[in-house]
């Protein structure tokens, strides 16, 4: 057999494939935070500032390391006995994403600052949830296949990755102008089926969670703990994520009070506003 026929072979494999969809399943939500969210803000009216203040609920990706130990010790009820620790964790978080990302739809952020802050924790929410998806992907991946196929399973998840941040990036954008959102003519429902879209394409990745197999390595190691050390580790987990979301929230106020002081010293809200980006 030539090698590029064991390359074809190599890529037609059932984990390899499964990683393109789960690269596409972990694409989806980062530019609903980033660039995607952005722009909705800008038409509904916001100040640049409090879009820019929007990007820190991307922190989780940042952060993902304080819970992911904790996302690896911890089984969850019911779920672990009949998917498996790995696929019951990346079920759970996709639900969550779904729900974060229909919350945010269901959000008018020009509406008032009690819809704003609203979408600032859907936005939290979806930050969260994406980054314990991305963590549990990247164990399942690691256990579910010999060293020698890796590199391709790295590969097919990047380019899966790709393709759904093409989607929710550049597609979101053209969906929202094809629903009659413009820079200067703003309409909610616009975004609001826009983003209910991308919510429907996260179910790719529940469908492959749910057809594909827990990793026969990981079924092997047997971890027997009290429920003490199950509850205690839960509350590490609770706490964290209640910190996470508590700095993100009283940042708020922080941020404003230093603008309007560093505004006042400077006479130059341009100045200020890059002073306040940096310091974030």
């Amino acid at each position: 057999m030539t090698n590029w026929q064991q390359s074809i072979r190599a890529f037609l494999h059932p984990r390899v494939i499964t990683m393109l969809f789960f690269g596409f399943s972990a694409g989806i939500p980062l530019l609903l935070i980033f660039s995607s969210l952005g722009l909705w803000l800008r038409e509904a009216g916001l100040e640049r500032s409090a879009v820019t203040y929007f990007s820190w609920a991307a922190l989780g990706y940042s952060f993902k390391f304080v819970w992911a130990p904790i996302v690896d010790f911890l089984p969850l009820p019911f779920l672990s006995q009949y998917l498996g620790r790995r696929r019951s964790w990346i079920l759970v978080s996709q639900i969550a994403i779904i729900i974060s990302i229909s919350l945010m739809a269901m959000t008018d952020p020009s509406t008032g600052d009690l819809q704003l802050k609203m979408m600032a924790f859907a936005a939290i929410a979806l930050g969260f949830s994406s980054a314990t998806q991305d963590i549990v992907i990247d164990a399942y991946r690691i256990e579910s296949a010999p060293p020698d196929l890796q590199a391709l399973m790295s590969s097919t998840y990047i380019a899966g990755y790709r393709i759904g941040m093409l989607i929710s990036g550049a597609g979101s954008l053209l969906l929202a102008s094809l629903f009659g959102s413009e820079i200067h003519s703003y309409n909610y429902d616009a975004w609001k089926f826009t983003y209910l879209f991308m919510g429907f394409f996260m179910l790719i990745g529940i469908i492959t969670t749910l057809i594909v197999n827990e990793p026969k390595e990981y079924k092997a190691i047997e971890k027997k703990y009290s429920n003490y050390a199950y509850i205690r580790f839960f509350l590490i987990f609770v706490v964290a994520i209640s910190c996470f979301i508590g700095v993100f929230l009283l940042s708020s106020e922080v941020s404003i009070h230093l603008k309007n002081t560093i505004q006042t010293i400077v006479i130059n809200q341009n100045l200020s506003n890059l002073s306040i980006t940096i310091l974030s």
